[in-house]
This record gives C-alpha cells, sequence and structure tokens, in this order.
C-alpha cells in the first residue's frame, strides 16, 4: 500500500509539473505573440511635389526639394480669398500648400464601377483604391490573388469636402450614390469589397494622426491573428477652401505654406494633400514567405492628453507616456533609438512641448 501511494504521488506530481510546463510554454508564446514585430513588405503612395512611386518619394527627400505650391485654380480662386489679417472674415492668409495633381483623374472600369457612380465618389477614396492597389503590385502580391482571404483594412480620413460640394447642390441632386461615394466607413470598406477581404475593415478619424493610429490598430489586429495581412494608411484631399478658412481664423496657418517645425521661424503649418499605403504581415510570415522586407515596426502605442488649458494644447507628461508605452511595446529602450520624426505643430507654443516630452 505504502508503495502503490507513493507510486501514485509521484504520477500526480509528474503530472502538475507537466501541466506547469505547458502553462509556462503558452504564455511564453502569447507574450512572444504580444510583441512579435510587424514588417512592411509594400508601399504606395501620392504625394505633393510629383510623387507616385516610393522611388520617387525618396528622390524628393534626397534633394530636399519643396513640394508645396500656389494653390491650383481648380481647387479655388486664392486671389480672391487671400488676405494676410487672420481675422479676415471668409480670407485664408495663405496663398500656398501641398497638392497632388490630376486627382479629378480615375479609371473607375479598372475597380468595377458603374461610370455613373464614378462621378460622386470622393477622390479620397479612388486615391485609396488607386494606392492600395499599388501597393500590393510593390508587395509583388497579385491583388486579384486575396479573394476571400482574411486580409484587413484600416484607414485614416478626417475631411468631407468633396461631399459638402455635393450636397450643396441642393436635395433634388442626390442620388443612390452619394452616400456610399463619400461615407468615411465605405473608403476602408470600397477597398475590401473590390479585393474581396473578408479581415476586418474600418475607417479611423483622430485628426493629424489618424493613419498612425490606423497603423498601430493594424499591427494590433495581425498580433491577434484577427488577420494575417494588412492594408493600412490614410488619405487627405484639399477640395473645398472652406477649412483652411477655419485654419486662418484660428491662426493655425503658416503664411507662406510652409511648417518650420522646432525652429525660430515657426509660425504655423502648411496644409497638404496625400495618400500613403503600406502592406504589413506579420514578420515571421514575411520571412517565411520570402517577402522583400522594407522596414519592421517594434511597437506602437496611443494615448489622449486629456484635460489641458486648450483643445489644442498637447500635454507633455501624456506625450511622455506614450513614448515610454511604444518602447516598451517595441521592448527598446531610448538607448535603442538613433532617430525621431516628430508631429511637430510648428508653433511656439506646441513645438517647446513636444521637444521637452522626448
Amino acid at each position: 500500500m505504502t508503495t502503490a501511494a507513493s507510486t501514485n504521488s509521484d504520477d500526480q506530481l509528474r503530472r502538475a509539473l507537466e501541466a506547469i510546463r505547458q502553462l509556462k510554454a503558452r504564455l511564453a508564446e502569447r507574450e512572444a505573440t504580444s510583441h512579435e514585430p510587424i514588417a512592411i513588405i509594400g508601399l504606395g503612395v501620392r504625394f505633393p511635389g510629383e510623387v507616385t512611386t516610393p522611388q520617387k518619394l525618396w528622390e524628393l527627400l534626397q534633394s530636399g526639394r519643396d513640394a508645396t505650391s500656389e494653390v491650383p485654380p481648380a481647387r479655388w480662386n486664392a486671389a480672391a480669398l487671400y488676405d494676410s489679417d487672420p481675422e479676415a472674415d471668409g480670407k485664408i492668409m495663405t496663398r500656398r500648400g501641398g497638392f497632388v495633381r490630376d486627382v479629378d483623374q480615375f479609371d473607375p472600369q479598372h475597380f468595377g464601377l458603374a461610370p455613373a457612380e464614378a462621378p460622386h465618389l470622393d477622390p479620397q477614396h479612388r486615391l485609396l483604391l488607386e494606392t492600395a492597389w499599388e501597393s500590393l503590385e510593390n508587395a509583388a502580391i497579385a491583388p486579384d490573388r486575396l479573394a476571400r482571404s482574411d486580409a484587413g483594412v484600416f484607414v485614416g480620413i478626417s475631411s468631407s469636402d468633396y461631399a459638402q460640394r455635393l450636397f450643396s447642390r441642393g436635395a433634388d441632386q442626390i442620388d443612390p450614390y452619394v452616400g456610399s461615394g463619400n461615407a468615411h466607413s465605405v473608403a476602408a470598406g470600397r477597398i475590401a469589397y473590390t479585393l474581396g477581404l473578408q479581415g476586418p475593415a474600418l475607417a479611423v478619424d483622430t485628426a493629424c494622426s489618424s493613419s498612425l493610429v490606423a497603423t498601430h490598430l493594424a499591427c494590433q489586429s495581425l498580433r491577434q491573428r484577427e488577420c494575417s495581412l494588412a492594408l493600412t494608411g490614410g488619405v487627405n484631399l484639399q477640395l473645398s477652401p472652406l477649412i483652411s478658412i477655419n485654419h486662418s481664423r484660428a491662426r493655425m496657418l503658416s503664411p507662406d505654406g510652409r511648417c518650420k517645425a522646432f525652429g525660430d521661424a515657426a509660425d504655423g503649418f502648411g496644409r497638404a494633400d496625400g495618400c500613403g499605403i503600406v502592406v504589413l504581415k506579420r514578420l515571421s510570415d514575411a520571412e517565411r514567405d520570402g517577402d522583400r522586407i522594407l522596414a519592421v515596426i517594434r511597437g506602437s502605442a496611443t494615448n489622449q492628453d486629456g484635460r489641458t488649458s486648450g483643445l489644442t494644447v498637447p500635454n507633455g507628461l501624456a506625450q511622455q507616456a506614450v513614448i515610454r508605452a511604444a518602447l516598451a511595446q517595441a521592448q527598446l529602450t531610448p538607448a535603442d533609438i538613433d532617430y525621431v520624426e516628430a508631429h511637430g505643430t510648428g508653433t511656439a507654443l506646441g513645438d517647446p512641448i513636444e521637444a521637452h516630452a522626448l
């Protein structure tokens, strides 16, 4: 009896130790998964300065060329709306900004859109479709091969200039395509629909940080195995002067249309068009599939300023907290960081707060 009891006790101990070992292995696997690096394997772009490919973007950065310009006449009459006094009603204190050319040019048939539907499609949606397609081509992925996959779409989008134009024509001009052609949710949903993607598809509006937050959510979704590939990025087009009038009255705009962040000459920011989409995969999957890896996202984090001295005033302590959180997620220390690209409000108020937080 004693021998049998001892053997039984030993078996129980071995089973308990094996269970502990398995639990530790699962915890280690889950911990590794929650910090898994994310690979960028493709890129599509549309930026001011004739930037329509990643190579042209790199050439622009290398040359240091100014990509701003006078407001194109097709956008609005800059001369008629200009006034150097930010207090002037209905005026804009700058004639310049960053503009993408040919935003009225689009091939609807390539994306299966009916001719009657295309004119009511926000050009921001059009750019997203084009750059999403090009980002997959850049990643050497045939877009039509993703149908019925769990690939996700995460899009940063904030402005509704085109919808304002369409709705200003009067209620009798509203047709079946205006709503779906201009809803932010459909900006992401249309990419998923066009490519047949069945993973998460969502639009994010957090103002200036929309694209970054969309990318943060895409990384989380990949790590949680909600999707195996993600298209993420954002878009902005200045199709109406109304937001610029508002920003001018709020004294946010730089008179010369250029942002001089962290400089003595900082006097506001310059508004610009742009669209960029990156293709993301878990690093282990990208390495397994032999993908060309352009860069790796080690970690990201989000938070909010909370209450400050004003709605648009940043909170230095909150910025410190989110930087620490991103480093912790990336499992890096400040000493590991070689280069920082900051938001840079281009103002005497915001710039010092951001710099001191860093």
